[in-house]
């Protein structure tokens, strides 16, 4: 995978699952299209929308399998990794490699709160077992590990590891991320969705955003008039997004995207429990958002 194909818009797919809380291969055909006709530059398969928490390996293979297949090339295919040992993270790489996925995102290992030192050497081994490409996934909210700037500088000069997805929402982490690393063509991809301009603005070269999963286009709109020198436009888009993104709030995350999925008509199922739909209530001020933003008509509430 040629580093430039590190761009863009880049949504963390739902998974869509049956009663049974298998993939639904259907479904996840289906959100890929979406996606794709939207105008995304890439696809990332169990990142933490994905729910890879709550699939075993063969549904996590079949998932990615899946997106293989039916992206078929058009764009690159991110897998993404959240084990939390060493070795069940090369097992899962390898995986990748075998069904032909372009890159692989890696989150820290949660809850065990590891040191510096010891998640450098966690990446690096990960990377130096890989022919693939290798971005790093900061969510510190979700993990509840920090990725600092000292520690991205330093692992930015691996072979294999080409960037950062950052999810803190720290911009001056970000800003230091691009700042350290600028020299070295490391690429830096916001991962919160109220903050892509603003990143962008910085240096990051795109955004792997889950309101891509809903209004794919308006994200893209983000990354494109921002790139044609067209900032005023860039920000009113940002702005347009901004809602859906704090909606987030009103269920367990992740299930928003999933309610505003089915919501839009994607039919994506369930969350995985122990999550649970939205309230009733929470429900009805989500496609009244959906409704502001032009995706879902009126009559439709």
């Amino acid at each position: 995978m040629d580093r430039e194909q590190v761009r863009g818009v880049i949504p963390p797919i739902i998974t869509p699952v049956d009663k049974d809380e298998k993939v639904d291969e259907n479904g996840l055909r289906r959100v890929i299209e979406h996606v794709i006709v939207g105008g995304v530059h890439g696809i990332l398969v169990l990142g933490s929308n994905g729910e890879f928490f709550g699939l075993d390996y063969e549904e996590q293979r079949r998932a990615v399998s899946i997106t293989v297949n039916q992206v078929n090339g058009r764009v690159p295919v991110y897998m993404g990794i959240g084990a939390i040992t060493t070795k069940e993270c090369i097992k899962l790489a390898r995986m990748a490699e075998e069904l032909n996925a372009d890159a692989i995102t890696v989150l820290p290992p949660m809850f065990l709160g590891p040191s510096e030192e010891e998640l450098y050497r966690h990446f690096v081994s990960i990377a130096e077992s890989t022919s693939l490409p290798v971005l790093l996934y900061n969510n510190p909210d979700r993990v509840g590990i920090n990725l600092s700037a000292n520690l991205v500088d330093r692992l930015a000069s691996v072979p294999g590891i080409l960037g950062v997805k950052d999810s803190s929402g720290d911009m001056t982490l970000t800003a230091e991320y691009i700042r350290r690393t600028r020299d070295r063509d490391f690429k830096v991809l916001a991962g919160r969705d109220t903050m892509i301009l603003g990143s962008l603005v910085y240096g990051a070269v795109g955004c792997v955003a889950s309101t891509a999963n809903i209004a794919p286009e308006l994200v893209v709109d983000i990354y494109e008039k921002y790139m044609a020198g067209d900032l005023k436009q860039s920000l009113e888009s940002q702005f347009n997004l901004s809602p859906l993104r704090i909606a987030a709030s009103l269920g367990s995350f992740p299930v928003v995207t999933k309610d505003a999925a089915n919501l839009i008509g994607l039919e994506v199922g369930e969350p995985i429990l122990p999550n649970t739909c939205c309230s009733d209530q929470n429900k009805q001020k989500l496609k009244e958002i959906l409704v502001s933003m032009g995706i879902l008509k009126s009559q439709e509430v």
